[in-house]
């Protein structure tokens, strides 16, 4: 009785673990996961990256912001002096067209580089592939059972910790920066406008350079992890894989893909191995065989390409093109084309029908 309870804890065990989720997906797994747009993408990159282009943009036209700012402030305050009623329909038109028109110049550069890198790293991350399925409503996410686990899962946790982390790298940069401007700060009133907006301008963009320094590498660490969990997710059990093979090995499509490729794939090299060949025997219109002799080798001639009708022209064709010789033999074209494979010898008997049509062929080109 003992025995029959240790074997059936022992069968159990075992099948426990073959049902475990051990094995790293396959590549259709992947696919399919992409497909319903699962796939691992970081958001914090992608911010940290725009955060630090926009303060990049905003040192590099640093100058040019600061020359509009004074543009509109100078149109406000003459247009402020020229009336005492500022809140006329043609005042307000004409500062409204005024500040639309500038705000837009001014922050073109901004959106443009922003909206660029955005793009480009949403792309390198996720590479390029359309899918409406993440649009499509999933009922699941109705379910207050399934949102209670979703809030105390690890992926929310491991939000949490990220977004704790964030908020004490910004007060720690901020802090950090502004602590040796206090004193500069209080002088601001005492400056001029243009001199007060450059300060301005540097200490934002000194800031904003530094937390997006700190943002990357967060990015970074949230990448790795987003990986780390996709690929978690996706892992499969061995036999999940097993099911997976057997369904790929007996779908008749996949075997038709699979086949057509490797056709298309010999005939390239095929017809790539056509200008080599000393000669085309023909048949002439339905069969073309070429054949390549090593002279002084010890081996005999070889088939290097051969076909019908259509790929018949097409060997013709190619041969003609690279100045081949093309011989009318209709009997050895035949039987070469039925006896002999691409890449193989020709046989012994027929050794003297090609020995015949190569001296030819070596005469014409006088090299016998």
């Amino acid at each position: 009785m003992t025995e029959n309870i240790k074997k059936r804890n022992s069968f159990l065990k075992l099948d426990l673990h073959y049902f475990e989720k051990t094995e790293q997906p396959t590549e259709q797994r992947r696919s399919k996961a992409r497909d319903e747009g699962q796939v691992a993408v970081s958001k914090d990159l992608v911010t940290a990256f725009s955060l630090i282009s926009v303060f990049i943009i905003l040192n590099a036209f640093g100058e040019f912001l600061a020359e509009n700012c004074m543009a509109v402030m100078n149109h406000f305050f003459t247009l402020t002096g020229e009336t005492d009623d500022i809140f006329t329909n043609e005042y307000m038109t004409e500062m409204t067209i005024f500040l639309g028109t500038r705000m837009l110049i001014m922050l073109a550069p901004v959106f443009i580089v922003t909206m660029l890198v955005g793009f480009v790293l949403n792309l390198w991350q996720v590479k390029w592939k359309i899918t409406t399925k993440p649009l499509m409503p999933k009922f699941d996410k109705f379910n207050p059972v399934s949102g209670f686990k979703r809030i105390f899962s690890m992926n929310a946790i491991a939000e949490l910790i990220k977004s704790l982390a964030k908020i004490a790298v910004i007060f720690m940069v901020i802090y950090s920066n502004l602590k040796d401007e206090v004193n500069q700060i209080q002088t601001l009133l005492l400056m001029g406008v243009p001199s007060g907006i450059i300060y301005i301008g540097n200490l934002c963009t000194s800031l904003g350079i530094k937390l997006g320094i700190f943002f990357i590498v967060i990015g970074i660490v949230d990448y790795a992890y987003q990986k780390y969990s996709h690929t978690k997710k996706l892992k499969m059990t061995k036999q999940e894989v097993k099911d997976e093979a057997k369904q790929t090995e007996g779908n008749p499509e996949i075997k038709s893909k699979i086949r057509s490729k490797m056709m298309e794939a010999s005939m390239r090299r095929m017809m790539q191995s056509v200008p080599q060949a000393d000669v085309i025997i023909t048949n002439p219109t339905h069969y073309a065989v070429a054949i390549k002799y090593e002279i002084g080798s010890k081996g005999a001639p070889i088939v290097l390409a051969k076909g019908v009708d259509h790929l018949a022209r097409r060997i013709k064709k190619v041969a003609a093109e690279n100045n081949g010789e093309i011989v009318e033999n209709r009997p050895l074209a035949r039987a070469l084309y039925n006896t002999v494979d691409v890449g193989k010898e020709i046989p012994p008997e027929l050794y003297q029908a090609v020995a015949d049509v190569l001296a030819f062929v070596y005469k014409l080109r006088h090299i016998i």
